[in-house]
């Protein structure tokens, strides 16, 4: 794929230009942005901007409703009919909230960072497709704004930016809390990125091109969700780790960082990291929606009914639209239902999964690949890919038990040598709870002395904290025998 885009096709082997090669079906009209003037592109990037927000609005008010239902609850519904007009007085609240810069924060980079995280959650949408060839004010052009070569790296590329916003809101606050959400939160994107990268290759082996328009033509029979469905399940979850949704919005966890890197922010400045995570979600939905759900054509094989035109002009937006709420029912869902994961397993999985299972995966869609063009000698694999595939699955699915069962031993072991099995509770001054497999260690005669003289030292100094020593009968009289107070006496 990659010798494609730079060898001319006459220099390549046979083999390997026919598998580079990207077929276009008749009755699916690559984009052509030879008629589209700068003023009419322009209104296209406008016309792209209000699609989003509206729907943006739509979906903060859809989950809420359907959350609300999940939980036996009305929802919003007060303002306006079902409580549409909630997100219009939300939208004023933040508007007209008092806006506040902190003391300790570096200024250029706190007013920078919600703008960044906010504007760049758009500029995927550039290179998406969201219909064929349409007349607009006189002029045939794509509903898509531009077209590059490696349209998918962009909006790699993007999301990569965009955690620059996240990191800076952190730490230009100048607080802890926000520092420590900005740097989780990094983290977690960069992790997940590596294996939404990897899962994209193959997408990108199948379809022999990395441009967007190509891959929605090469699904005009089946979608990639099919053939390469390892790619669409390990896609859909760090989609999600992406957006920092629930399970896994563990940048904004309430119990331990109050909100997360934008803590400090409020007004419009935080409704920009809102806008940018709602943005976000329709981003990674379209990109799913483009690499594996054919785009903005019919489902299950309906556009080839009348010539095709049941995808063509601007019926295909209509299409991609409802694959979008498609996803955005998937988002709503996963909040209501599922629980926020720990961060340790959260990173351990996409680092010990993940990217392991998409590495093994991509080799073996390029073997497939390669069998099916004719590469490794064989005209037509067909007939022996459904017995291949849930082969490779099988093996994934060995090696992935076989190495948890490997890491899991390891930590055990780990525990046995470095946990020492009797610990004091009181070490330090202060009291310490035991790990599993520990006990507490009874305290003896010099234990008990240290503890009268700090609690004497205490009586005769008012209000005075002497070294962090506790009086362990104060804080935890059960650690002392039955008779200890009887010896006391």
């Amino acid at each position: 794929m990659i010798l494609a885009s730079v060898v001319p096709a006459n220099a390549m082997p046979a083999g390997l230009a026919s598998a580079s090669a990207v077929m276009v079906p008749a009755n699916i009209e690559l984009p052509d942005f030879s008629d589209t003037p700068w003023w009419l592109s322009l209104i296209k990037a406008v016309g792209i901007f209000v699609y989003l927000m509206l729907q943006v609005v739509v979906v903060i008010w859809f989950e809420r409703r359907v959350i609300g239902r999940m939980q036996q609850r009305p929802g919003p519904n007060r303002f306006g009919p079902w409580g549409i007009l909630q997100e219009v007085a939300d939208a004023f609240k933040l508007i007209w909230k008092e806006l506040f810069i902190p003391r300790q924060a570096d200024k250029v980079m706190y007013l920078v960072a919600p703008i960044l995280s906010g504007a760049i959650a758009f500029i995927s949408f550039a290179i998406i497709p969201l219909g064929g060839m349409v007349y607009m004010f006189g002029h045939h052009t794509p509903l898509q704004l531009t077209e590059t070569p490696v349209s998918v790296l962009l909006v790699l590329a993007a999301a990569g930016i965009g955690a620059y916003g996240i990191l800076l809101a952190g730490w230009s606050s100048g607080s802890t809390y926000p520092l420590l959400g900005g740097l989780r939160s990094t983290a977690q994107v960069i992790s997940y990125e590596i294996a939404m990268g990897l899962s994209l290759v193959a997408v990108f082996l199948y379809a022999g091109s990395m441009r967007t328009s190509d891959i929605v033509a090469a699904q005009d029979r089946v979608w990639y969700m099919f053939p390469l469905v390892v790619s669409f399940v390990v896609y859909v979850i760090t989609m999600v780790g992406e957006t920092n949704r629930l399970p896994f919005d563990l940048a904004e966890g309430e119990g331990e960082l109050v909100a997360g890197f934008h803590t400090e922010y409020s007004g419009m400045r935080f409704g920009m990291f809102f806008l940018g995570e709602y943005v976000n979600m329709f981003t990674v939905a379209a990109l799913a929606s483009t690499l594996f759900m054919g785009g903005y054509q019919a489902p299950f094989g309906l556009h080839y009914l009348w010539d095709g035109r049941l995808s063509a002009g601007w019926l295909g937006l209509l299409w991609f639209t409802a694959k979008l709420w498609v996803f955005m029912w998937f988002f709503v869902w996963l909040r209501g239902t599922l629980p926020r994961t720990r961060y340790d397993q959260f990173m351990k999985f996409g680092w010990k999964f993940l990217i392991p299972v998409t590495l093994f995966w991509v080799m073996a869609a390029a073997f497939i690949k390669g069998a099916q063009s004719g590469l490794f000698g064989t005209a037509a694999w067909g007939p022996f890919n459904l017995v291949l595939i849930p082969i490779l699955l099988v093996v994934m699915l060995i090696a992935w038990a076989a190495i948890t069962a490997w890491d899991r031993a390891m930590q055990d072991r780990d525990v046995m040598t470095v946990v020492p099995s009797e610990v004091d509770p009181f070490a330090g001054g202060y009291p310490v709870p035991p790990l599993p497999g520990q006990s507490l260690r009874e305290p003896d005669a010099a234990d008990r002395m240290t503890a009268r003289l700090a609690g004497s030292r205490a009586a005769a100094v008012p209000g005075e904290q002497t070294a962090g020593v506790l009086t362990q009968e104060a804080v935890r009289p059960s650690v002392a025998s039955p008779d200890t107070e009887e010896t006391d006496k």
